[in-house]
């Protein structure tokens, strides 16, 4: 089996450069066979890797490309794959800053939940790849005396993402991806979105009105009553027990303990 050739190495001749840009040159020390010019082998080989690339994105962000339509989607991925070449050789973990780019694209400023939308299904992604564990256990918390539950603190499973935005971004996320047709959608209307993979299928759940802060605090590792105050601040109608509930059947956790202030 031939060695693995050093990325370094690649940057040294400007042959990875030259790849993810149209402007440069062919690198010389790339020929073809007994020591032909290569550029038309060399132009076909970057736009392969280019286009495969972007049908890698495609994949990856279907609701995205829907919201878009294909031929722009198609010209936002190529600008972002010439910018931000792979960096890992682990495939699934191409693209992991799309969302930002597309915030800051500025063809795509006119839709404002673009870049929430492409963070839940980077955050999909992720969850689908991030290792096995079991989610906690009702019991675990029946474990933990009454008067130290305000204290208790919750380690995040792996494959949790959380995405808050200031539109109905699970709404337009789920027409996008899953209905087969699209009812009306009140957009401006603010939304936050738990992913979790608590078995085999990674679960997209839209969260109730203060869930989205007490979740935010347990997952940075806070307190359960720290958790429960932000909930209370962010929200009216949130409530303890059934945010206690979806922290318990959504898999977002796996394991508690307790720690005095």
């Amino acid at each position: 089996m031939p060695p693995v050739p050093d990325v370094n190495d690649l940057d040294a001749t400007g042959f990875r450069s030259a790849v993810f840009d149209p402007e440069r040159n062919k690198p010389e020390e790339i020929t073809g066979p007994r020591g032909k010019k290569a550029v038309k082998r060399f132009n076909v080989y970057r736009n392969n890797v280019v286009l495969g690339l972007v049908n890698v994105l495609i994949d990856y962000f279907p609701a995205v490309g829907r919201i878009t339509g294909e031929k722009f989607f198609r010209a936002m991925a190529r600008e972002y794959v010439r910018a931000h070449p792979p960096s890992s050789p682990l495939l699934h973990l191409y693209g992991q800053d799309f969302p930002v780019f597309i915030e800051n694209f500025e063809p795509a400023r006119s839709i404002p939940y673009l870049a929430d939308v492409a963070r839940i299904e980077r955050a999909w992604l992720t969850a689908y790849h991030a290792a096995d564990l079991e989610p906690l256990v009702p019991a675990a918390m029946g474990e933990i005396a009454p008067d130290l539950l305000a204290e208790a603190v919750f380690t995040p499973h792996p494959a949790t993402g959380l995405v808050r935005s200031p539109c109905a971004v699970f709404d337009i996320y789920d027409a996008n991806r899953n209905a087969e047709t699209v009812g009306p959608i009140e957009i401006g209307r603010p939304q936050a979105v738990l992913i979790t993979r608590p078995g085999l299928d990674v679960a997209v759940t839209a969260l109730p009105d203060g869930d989205d802060a007490f979740f935010a605090n347990l997952i940075e590792g806070g307190t359960l009553g720290e958790a429960a105050e932000a909930g209370m601040q962010a929200a009216d109608s949130f409530d303890i027990n059934n945010a206690i509930g979806g922290l318990l059947s959504t898999g977002a956790f796996t394991a508690v303990a307790t720690r005095r202030n």
